[in-house]
């Protein structure tokens, strides 16, 4: 079982913003894609704040041994503003950072069809870590249609997702220093930040 990986440093040219991702897919399966037998499923890793997009190569590797194609996204770049936390604002003040990521999985998506068009991108899989899992949970609210599954490590901003047809499976620590944001509703007609 062959898995490869491959690098891609993008350029989001109308945000003037680099994008790299580390993808990883299982060349057997790639293979039977490309011969029209199947189309591989899609997972998307977002980071956590910080920390490398080529970090969650476990993960990546774990994914594409089941055959999906799988594009770990840098969401945070050296250049970025730091992360701070607003209290009383939506989101904690972090709803331009998910933005951000949002714009950035949307962008990678369409790289992606054109190298990669024999996969599912209509189902995606996201996986995020902290940060990374908020931007997970805030994409799957605004884009409910094309997310079917979600796996969040310690994301505590972005309330979960209250869809029928979206599958969470979420871990969170018990580290006292990080608590989750109080919720009072999660409901996504709300609009943006429509939990508080």
């Amino acid at each position: 079982m062959g898995i490869e990986h491959q690098t891609l440093n993008l350029f989001d040219s109308a945000r003037q913003r680099l994008v790299a991702v580390d993808v990883a897919a299982r060349w057997d399966y790639e293979m039977k894609a490309n011969d029209g037998f199947w189309k591989l499923p899609v997972a998307i890793i977002s980071n956590g704040n910080t920390v490398k997009n080529t970090e969650y190569s476990f993960l990546a590797n774990v994914c594409a041994a089941r055959g999906y194609l799988v594009a770990s996204v840098q969401h945070d770049l050296p250049t970025d503003p730091p992360l701070m936390t607003k209290v009383g604002l939506p989101y904690v003040g972090r709803l331009e950072v998910y933005k951000k990521g949002e714009a950035n999985i949307l962008f990678v998506l369409e790289k992606l069809k054109k190298v990669w068009p024999n996969a599912d991108y209509g189902h995606l899989t996201l996986v995020g870590h902290s940060n990374g899992g908020d931007i997970a949970m805030y994409f799957a609210t605004q884009h409910a249609d094309l997310v079917s599954k979600a796996v969040t490590l310690d994301n505590l901003r972005v309330p979960f997702v209250l869809n029928k047809t979206l599958k969470i499976l979420s871990f969170r620590s018990k580290d006292p220093s990080f608590q989750t944001d109080p919720w009072r509703t999660a409901d996504p007609s709300a609009g943006e930040g429509g939990q508080y």
